[in-house]
């Protein structure tokens, strides 16, 4: 049987010219999990994490951590996180000025409401063609799982949402699927960890967002 674990990326830097950079606390974050991996005697037969640069920092700080300094991380763009800034900014009620990370949330779960219904225009990527893309890098994974094999993807929230939602309840219909979705997506930690088995019926969901490794100020939601 083999497994994934699928890493949420550590903490970004909301509110900085680029948000697309860990925080001192993300590296941190990535520093305490690769060392709890690697305590636990995990190894991984292949590391791949998302094309963004909070995926490659968190894979850096974990790989550094947990000695996995030997394994080839792969990119495999299919993991990355859909484009909240743009779903935010094509909500139509938006408020002007800067937002908190208070208000950023209300504005961020009434946008992403709206996207996942279908409603509206504006977007680059439907949500639809999100979920599509994400099972699709998650078929590749599972494979390269195969029997015995243990793969670390470094990932974000909203995607190993669609990834929990899909095990959770893979019969589900696609507005079901969505408020799924929604309930996973704003409760993942940064640095957490859910795992996957792959055996020989699929894949299927063992535990979801393990963030024993954190304690006080390093457990972060965004």
């Amino acid at each position: 049987m083999g497994q994934l674990l699928l890493v949420r990326h550590g903490q970004a830097s909301f509110g900085a010219d680029d948000y697309d950079v860990l925080s001192e606390t993300g590296w941190e974050q990535g520093r305490l999990l690769g060392a709890s991996l690697a305590a636990q005697g995990v190894k991984p037969t292949a590391i791949v994490r998302g094309d963004m640069r909070r995926h490659r920092e968190t894979a850096e700080a974990m790989v550094e951590a947990a000695g996995w300094s030997g394994t080839e991380v792969r990119v495999d763009a299919g993991w990355d996180e859909f484009d909240h800034v743009g779903l935010v900014s094509a909500y139509p009620d938006l408020p002007e000025g800067p937002l908190d990370r208070r208000e950023f949330q209300q504005v961020f779960e009434r946008a992403t409401e709206r996207w996942t219904s279908g409603l509206g225009e504006g977007y680059a990527e439907t949500y639809a063609a999100f979920v599509d893309r994400v099972l699709g890098s998650l078929e590749a994974a599972t494979a390269d799982a195969g029997p015995g094999g243990t793969v670390v993807v470094v990932s974000s929230g909203g995607v190993i949402a669609v990834v929990v939602a899909a095990l959770v309840l893979p019969a589900a219909d696609p507005a079901t699927a969505a408020r799924l979705w929604s309930r996973f997506n704003t409760v993942t930690v940064n640095s957490s960890v859910t795992r996957v088995v792959v055996g020989s019926t699929g894949a299927r969901m063992l535990t979801f967002n393990e963030h024993t490794h954190l304690a006080g100020d390093t457990v972060t939601y965004r």
